[in-house]
């Protein structure tokens, strides 16, 4: 089929997040928006003449139809090859993964994460680059600047490739490998975790509930948990990936995972239960009767890591976005290694893990991973925490109560503010970025303000800064409090806060995080006079 090439216009809007392009799903089928997007991205790497590359969402509703746009695309811009998961299914790890493992060029994503799907909800597409990692913000910044003067587009008119025949097929001269998308990511895992005691666990009457939430980790699970570990049947639900994720939210926090937050809750709770997300990277953790935040993963990880196979030798280092609470902090410092404080985001964790600077890195939005690939991976985390469960034959109350009377307890919430009219978000930022320099030794509902600043990080791999990622009011009690724009949404702005509290006193390590939280919360709320500025009063979604 011959090559078309089709003139267009540059479409306002364009500009990538912390991780790709994210609208409503009806703005990625307007005409030209999809094939202009590609279009910039091919260009702003370089173009694609010659190269390999991974494609693969989470299933939502357009993946398929944008995956034939992409490929035929691919092949008029004379890619050599794409590799495809079947049925258009690939989670980001997965993706991640086989781009590091068949040494691609790099892998295009269709996800919008933890977002609503259905053509009244969201899309996304990001690029990851050759490490297998989220494009950096240099590659980021000249796709956005090729959105805004493209002239032209190309496209073949080629017939749709059957996307769920497992095999090799030729289109328009460009190699289109149809995989099996669990296949190669299974394989990894068992090089990592030490799978006969997890088999044994399982054996012997540990329970375990993962919520798929209607995703794309649902295979990935059934496969490995269900079929090589052997847990029984049942074990995973909601493990079908669902174009509108079951009409739900497939974002796994206490919110949107409620069904598994009230089984874990209630009477003959599992053992163990957990979550992940729409495409698969991020994760939810909880015991019988207890919910651990993803900052306190991300510490319990980091102590206990030594007993999985992969980690035996130690940690060169940890990594945190800055919301994320410092109690990996601690953990580091006793452990003797580095802890890096990055901007929220995977993708700057990509230089610190390629450099070997860090083998752990966590997010406090339920993103953990590590350097088997470059991107935060949910199974995973679950299965170094079932490593960790199998090892020590302690309960996750048990773990969580000795790494507190350890390291202190940071007791932590994120609150969000969903769809605030972005003029009235921008100005309740813009009136506390204000009022920063004057804050240092001020009291805020009894508290005394020791710093406050807008974050920048300086990366010490590539040296390159990146200002304006969030604000940071430091009190000299142990407590702190975060407040930043998220990038993930497509409509509006979401304000989100974050609350931290550090305690250390033994008899205060098991309150409820409201009450340890409550007077950094009327701090919070009193130093960006949220309400007066917005007119919201309580956050929609409280983590």
């Amino acid at each position: 089929m011959p090559t078309q090439m089709v003139r267009t216009g540059p479409i306002d809007g364009q500009k990538p997040g912390t991780s790709g392009l994210r609208k409503k799903t009806s703005v990625f089928k307007r005409p030209r928006y999809l094939e202009n997007y590609v279009q910039a991205t091919f260009d702003g790497i370089g173009g694609v003449q010659g190269k390999v590359l991974v494609v693969g969402g989470d299933g939502r509703y357009f993946n398929d139809q944008a995956i034939q746009v992409i490929l035929r695309m691919a092949a008029a811009n004379d890619a050599a090859k794409c590799i495809v998961g079947q049925g258009g299914i690939l989670s980001t790890p997965a993706v991640s993964n086989l781009i590091r493992k068949r040494g691609a060029d790099g892998g295009l994503i269709l996800s919008a994460s933890h977002n609503p799907g259905g053509p009244n909800a969201d899309f996304g597409l990001k690029f990851n680059g050759p490490n297998g990692g989220p494009a950096t913000e240099i590659v980021t910044d000249k796709i956005f600047a090729r959105t805004k003067e493209i002239e032209f587009y190309k496209i073949t008119a080629a017939p749709d490739v059957d996307l769920h025949q497992l095999g090799t097929v030729q289109t328009c001269g460009m190699e289109v490998e149809i995989i099996d998308p669990v296949a190669d990511y299974a394989d990894l895992m068992q090089t990592l975790f030490d799978f006969d005691k997890i088999r044994a666990l399982f054996a012997g009457g540990f329970t375990m509930r993962f919520d798929a939430m209607h995703a794309v980790t649902g295979p990935y699970a059934h496969a490995i948990l269900e079929g090589i570990l052997g847990a029984p049947k049942g074990t995973v639900v909601n493990g079908t990936p669902s174009p509108d994720f079951g009409g739900g939210h497939p974002d796994p926090n206490p919110t949107w995972a409620k069904a598994l937050m009230d089984e874990m809750f209630g009477a003959n709770a599992p053992d163990f239960g957990a979550a992940s997300d729409g495409d698969g990277d991020r994760n939810m953790i909880v015991g019988r009767n207890i919910y651990v935040t993803p900052s306190d993963s991300l510490a319990l990880l980091t102590a206990k890591a030594h007993l999985a196979p992969a980690y035996k030798d130690g940690l060169s280092g940890v990594a945190r976005s800055m919301p994320t609470s410092r109690a990996v902090d601690r953990v580091a410092e006793q452990l003797g290694i580095g802890c890096y404080e990055t901007p929220t985001g995977w993708k700057f964790f990509g230089n610190l893990l390629d450099a070997g600077k860090v083998t752990l890195c966590g997010e406090e939005s339920a993103g953990t991973g590590s350097d088997h690939v470059r991107e935060k991976d949910g199974l995973w985390a679950v299965l170094l925490w079932l490593n960790i469960l199998a090892e020590t034959k302690l309960s996750v109350a048990d773990l969580m109560a000795d790494l507190w009377s350890t390291y202190g307890r940071c007791y932590y919430s994120r609150h969000d503010y969903e769809a605030v009219e972005s003029d009235k978000a921008n100005a309740m930022m813009d009136g506390l970025r204000a009022k920063l320099p004057t804050l240092a030794g001020t009291q805020l509902n009894g508290l005394t303000v020791e710093s406050a600043d807008e974050f920048a990080y300086d990366d010490p791999v590539d040296g390159l800064r990146s200002e304006g990622q969030g604000i940071r009011i430091v009190f000299s009690q142990g407590a702190r409090v975060v407040i930043r724009l998220s990038g993930t949404g497509t409509e509006g702005a979401t304000i989100r806060i974050y609350l931290e509290q550090l305690e250390t006193d033994t008899d205060k390590l098991h309150a409820t995080p409201e009450t340890a939280l409550a007077d950094v919360r009327t701090a919070a709320m009193i130093v960006t006079d949220l309400t007066a500025k917005t007119g919201r009063t309580d956050p929609d979604v409280i983590t």
